[in-house]
């Protein structure tokens, strides 16, 4: 059985990859020509040069392809590429959207249509639902809500999945939404742990908040399950570890792992983190790279409800997180000791 994983190099792609090889299936890793390949060096691995961004390029790489797969296609695609940080709104449009319809129809059109189709979405396409507090809680968002996205990076990643469905006569897929996938090589949660480390904890808001974390390996396990069940094709899933969290929890656990004794935790307005975003994206534009903090980030830092009701996760795929959050970090923590990160 043959695999196809773009945005291989990436912090879930690589893991993907890791565990089609542990199963057994002949695993491509599709990639830009100029990624890194710092966690893709097992040498079963076979690699495919992909530009989702040039479809008339993309026909004949997945062309030569075909040739090496023996004139045909994949078995299953799993994609995984994608755009979290953008200098332009654009950017994430061309990337998340044209990137992910690229890729279909060329597929399509090379005769290359696989028994699988994995599309890795995310929570933020539905955006700031159900914010309203009810009896010192929030209702977890549902799949039958209406998907009101408030950032460009939701918007992307909505438009691709409505235009999936477009194509659901052609094409057997399964859409996943994680809420915050965290794990060992992941960036933007380490910054987190660099800023404790450093004794400083910066939250933001003063209103409650209820947060909602999947370890990276139970977003693989539910990729490889989308793979298998005839119940989850032309459906979405939420993705979580199944517990909800205030917003100091992660920061405790991570101060606990790493052993810092002192923490000096901040919490500012929202219009302060504004004026960062805002700032930081100006500079960073200027620059003409992508920034961590941006007006986009903005939107998912403000956010003060990520609870999701993964039970049709459950009752479809037959998903079962594996890692606690207590778990999670404590893994995720020996592997950036280890690593030097910290």
């Amino acid at each position: 059985m043959t695999i196809l994983v773009t945005g291989a190099s990436g912090f879930i792609g690589s893991f993907i990859c890791e565990e089609g090889l542990r199963r057994g299936l002949e695993v491509w890793a599709g990639m830009r020509w100029s990624s890194s390949k710092q966690y893709l060096t097992q040498k079963e691995l076979r690699f495919a040069t992909l530009d989702l961004g040039n479809p008339e390029t993309l026909r004949t790489q997945l062309r030569d392809c075909k040739r090496r797969l023996g004139g045909k296609g994949w078995d299953y695609v799993v994609h995984a590429a994608g755009a979290t940080k953008s200098r332009t709104r654009q950017g994430f449009f061309r990337t998340n959207t044209e990137g992910t319809r690229n890729l279909v129809e060329a597929l399509l059109a090379e005769g290359m249509k696989p028994k699988r189709f994995v599309f890795i979405s995310s929570l933020s396409v539905f955006g700031a639902v159900r914010e309203k507090a009810e009896k010192g809680a929030y209702s977890p968002i549902l799949d039958t809500d209406t998907p009101r996205p408030n950032t460009a990076y939701g918007q992307s990643k909505l438009a691709a999945e409505q235009w999936l469905q477009t194509v659901s006569d052609r094409l057997p897929w399964v859409i996943l939404r994680p809420t915050g996938v965290y794990g060992p090589r992941e960036k933007d949660y380490y910054l987190m742990a660099k800023s404790i480390k450093g004794h400083v904890d910066f939250a933001v808001g003063f209103k409650r908040q209820e947060i909602t974390f999947v370890y990276v390996q139970d977003v693989v396990q539910a990729v490889f399950l989308a793979l298998e069940s005839e119940k989850a094709v032309g459906k979405a899933y939420f993705l979580s570890d199944g517990e909800v969290y205030d917003s100091r929890r992660f920061s405790d656990l991570l101060q606990k792992e790493m052993g810092v004794k002192r923490v000096l935790h901040v919490k500012a307005p929202l219009c302060f983190l504004w004026l960062v975003c805002a700032c930081s994206q100006l500079v960073n534009r200027w620059l003409r790279r992508p920034s961590t903090l941006n007006l986009d980030k903005f939107h998912i830092l403000a956010q003060r409800n990520w609870r999701c009701d993964i039970t049709p996760a459950r009752t479809d795929l037959g998903y079962q997180p594996r890692f606690p959050l207590s778990e999670g970090t404590r893994e995720t923590v020996r592997w950036y000791l280890d690593e030097g990160w910290l």
